[in-house]
């Protein structure tokens, strides 16, 4: 079993992984409150929940198995060393919990509060079921043998399908209005630094084990956090340098404003047919 050899690397490596849990996390709120106070959904894309919960869902079942079941440890270390620590840390199972609850109490959301006349996509569907099928495929396939770490990589490469295609909507939608109104970058903010802080989590551990195999052998977390942290900086150049003129003033803002930003908002939203994407990791 793998120990650490530096105890200030592993106490930041525990600070790192723990901060970017918060600021992960917290990401989450701003929707879930806005939904409850307005007592509405509308303006909300369900593609991305909808999509949002499969992600987090496998990535539950990737960093959950990886954790805490001493069989899929025993072939990660098999296939990449017996001296080699498990790159999975608690902060990772908690956010991976907390994210699907609470992507699920949104879609409790979208199915009791006022949406008008805005529905998940068949697209989106398709996409979820195809997800879905694989995995239970894959699934069947591993079972005789008991291939449970290459099972594990399969839901890591749907995690990181579904981060991919989940932020697609909101970037187009921003290139077509030329406007990133609606759209938090107080959340974009908190989720770049997220992935920065678990960028530096794994470098940590590297570090300490002079090994680059908490990198490669956790591709899903590693591409999981490029994605993220890629679409973040797009998000930040259209809000700050390709549309500034554009952005909401204080009276429009939703969060500044309380209700009378967020009737504004629904009235906005009524003309303009284009959902925006909810506002979380």
């Amino acid at each position: 079993m793998a120990s650490w050899n530096s105890v200030p690397l592993h106490v930041l490596y525990e600070v790192l992984g723990w901060f970017a849990f918060v600021c992960w996390s917290i990401s989450f709120y701003p929707q879930v409150i806005l939904n409850y106070r307005r007592k509405s959904v509308v303006g909300l894309n369900f593609d991305f929940v909808f999509l949002n919960l499969t992600k987090h869902s496998s990535y539950l079942v990737y960093n959950a198995t990886l954790y805490f079941s001493s069989a899929v440890q025993k072939q990660y270390r098999d296939n990449y060393g017996h001296n080699e620590m498990i790159p999975v840390a608690p902060n990772d199972v908690a956010f991976s919990a907390h994210a699907v609850l609470l992507t699920a109490i949104t879609l409790l959301q979208i199915a009791i509060y006022e949406r008008g006349s805005q529905k998940v996509s068949k697209i989106a569907i398709l996409i979820v079921s195809a997800a879905w099928l694989t995995a239970a495929i894959c699934f069947f396939v591993a079972l005789p043998k008991h291939h449970w770490l290459w099972l594990l990589f399969i839901f890591n490469g749907i995690q990181v399908c579904m981060t991919v295609i989940k932020y697609i909507p909101q970037a187009v939608m921003n290139f077509m209005r030329k406007s990133t109104e609606g759209w938090s970058i107080g959340n974009i903010l908190l989720d770049f630094s997220g992935g920065l802080a678990n960028y530096g989590q794994m470098l940590m551990q590297s570090i300490d084990q002079h090994s680059w195999v908490n990198f490669y052998g956790n591709i899903g977390k590693l591409l999981l956090s490029l994605v993220s942290v890629a679409f973040d900086i797009l998000f930040m150049c259209q809000h700050y340098l390709l549309y500034p003129a554009k952005k909401r003033s204080k009276a429009e803002s939703p969060v500044e404003d309380g209700h009378g930003g967020d009737e504004k908002r629904d009235r906005h939203l009524e003309q303009d047919p284009s959902p925006s994407v909810a506002q979380n990791v």
